[in-house]
Parts: structure tokens; sequence; C-alpha cells
């Protein structure tokens, strides 16, 4: 009677193997969450879906990303916890909020440092980019690629900003970049630095009276509602860093890890090309909706007041090296 059972058994199982080994592969997949703190109209969104379907596509089936967006998951300092503890396996957060990590990294978001985005794009997508990216690996994290927010620029609710001395007396929302706390000190504004998902409340409430985003970025958060200055003062350009839990990362595949650092570099070109594209658009589009631009502000009086003033902070506290080789890019 027991072998009889057995033999049944034995003979379920083996169709049940051969039936399932589709249905096993399928369960298989590795399932990760990325998180990130601006509206799914944003292009930081959009490029998040771009890289989890290419993912998904070429690993058939084996990882796949499910994407969180407007600080679902937290705002951007709880993101970069979640990303060292693992609660969340990937995230993208403006650089200034890894840099507590990685100070070497502010060398970045520098007031004036880049010229224009392309050779924004050759230090961040070159060797000097990916060593930046490798500082976070001490911390639990492995830097995936920069994707953008871009060049940022200055909103405010008191008066149009053309020189310098407009921006006195203001009381801005920074982020917590020391560089950029020093250039509105330098600039005699009052810089108060914040988590993107309470810019839109301090704003409403008078708590601040400015931002300084990219204009895509001021679109796609209705900043419009909440501000009526915008000067195209173009201060700084800020990266996006995509972080990954390193553990998370180094349990994939091999060939699973390859084709996550590809599709996330080749989705910081889908990003920056739709952020491209869309600048003139959101301007028109901020004009529309009621706020004053200029867009042609007198860039050099800022310039003047910040540049090599912040370069010294940063030399001071993490040397010249990084910036030396920034500088030596074409």
């Amino acid at each position: 009677m027991h072998t009889h059972i057995h033999r049944i058994a034995a003979g379920t199982l083996a169709a049940l193997l051969a039936l399932g080994t589709g249905a096993a592969a399928a369960q298989q997949a590795v399932k990760l969450r990325f998180s990130h703190t601006v509206p799914e109209s944003d292009s930081q969104h959009k490029a998040a879906l771009e890289f989890s379907k290419r993912v998904k596509e070429r690993t058939q089936g084996g990882v796949e990303i499910q994407v969180f967006a407007n600080s679902q998951l937290g705002n951007d300092t709880t993101l970069v916890t979640g990303v060292r503890s693992g609660t969340i396996d990937i995230g993208a957060t403006g650089n200034p909020f890894v840099t507590g990590l990685a100070p070497k990294l502010n060398a970045l978001d520098l007031p004036y440092q880049f010229a224009d985005a392309q050779q924004a794009y050759r230090t961040l997508d070159g060797p000097v980019g990916r060593s930046l990216l490798d500082e976070l690996g001490a911390h639990q994290i492995k830097g995936l690629a920069f994707w953008e927010i871009g060049f940022r620029s200055l909103g405010n609710n008191k008066r149009p900003i053309n020189t310098a001395a407009d921006i006195k007396g203001l009381k801005i929302r920074t982020t917590p970049n020391p560089s950029h706390l020093k250039a509105f000190q330098l600039l005699g504004a009052n810089p108060q630095p914040m988590p993107f998902a309470e810019v839109f409340g301090a704003l409403e409430s008078g708590a601040v009276d400015g931002q300084e985003n990219p204009p895509t970025l001021m679109l796609s958060s209705k900043m419009y509602e909440v501000q009526k200055h915008l000067s195209l003062t173009r201060h700084a350009y800020t990266p996006l860093v995509v972080i990954m839990n390193k553990a998370r990362f180094e349990a994939l595949k091999p060939e699973f890890q390859k084709v996550v650092l590809e599709e996330a570099a080749a989705a910081a070109n889908f990003q920056r090309k739709l952020n491209n594209e869309g600048e003139k658009d959101a301007i028109a589009q901020l004009r529309a909706k009621g706020m004053q631009i200029n867009e042609t502000p007198d860039v050099d009086s800022i310039r003047r007041v910040v540049r090599e003033e912040t370069r010294k902070l940063y030399i001071e506290k993490n040397g010249d090296a990084v910036l030396k080789a920034m500088d030596a890019q074409p």
C-alpha cells in the first residue's frame, strides 16, 4: 500500500516539476522597490519607468522594479536612510542628500561650476563621476548613475531678481548643500534647508519667500500656484543620484548587475533629453500660469559674489583633487 502511494506521489511530483519550471522561474523574479520624491508628471518618474521596463525586458522578467513617486516611501532624507538599511532597494534623490555621507560629491553642485549641461554630462558620465559614485560604497550604497535635477533658478514672492543685490533679505529654501547655504548667505539672503516634500507648504504659508529649482520641476510640482517671480539665474547644476542598497545589488547575478548599471546609465540620457526638450515649454507654461519671468538676469553679478568663496569652502573641507579633475575635463 505504502509503496503504491509513494509511486503515485513521485509520479505527481515529476509531472508538477515538468509543469512548474516556467512558474518557478517567474516566482524567482527579484522584486525591487524604487523610490523618488517628485510628481509622476516629472521626467524623473518617466525615466524610472523606462529604467524599470528595460531592466525587466533585458533580464526576461528576472528583475522587476516597482516605482513609487512623490515621496510615497518617505522624503529625500528618509529615502537615503532606507536605501542604506535595505528597506528601499533603489532610490533617486538630489545630490545634496547623499553628500552628508560622501562630502566630496558636493563638488558637483558648486555654484557656477559647469558652463553648460554638456560639460556637466561629460564629468558625470566619465571617470570623475564614477569615482564619486563609488565614494558611497563605504555606506552600504551602490551608486548606479547620475540622472539630473538640472540647472537651478530662483523663484520668489517678493520681487523680480535681476542682480545679486535683489536677492538680499529673501528667505530661500535650499537643499542642505553647504555651498548653497554659503552662497545665499554671501548674497545676504536667509537660506532654509528642507526636503523637497515640504517646500510647497512652506511657500504657501509664507514660511519662506522662495526656492531654487529647474523650471521643469517648478512646473511639475505646481510652484506657480505659490510663486510669483522666476529669474533664470541657473546658479548651480544638481545631479540626481540613483542609488541602490549595496548588498541587494551584490546579491544579483553578475549578468543582472551589468543590465542594471547599463540601463541606469541609458535612462540618464532618456531623462536629460526630456528635460532639454521640456525646459522652453516649462518656461512658457509657467508664464501662461501667471509667473513673471526674467530670462536674462545679470548672472555675472551673482557669480562674482559666490563662485570663488564656495570653491574655497569646498577645498578647505575636501581638498582640491576632485575640483582639479573636474576643471581638467574639456
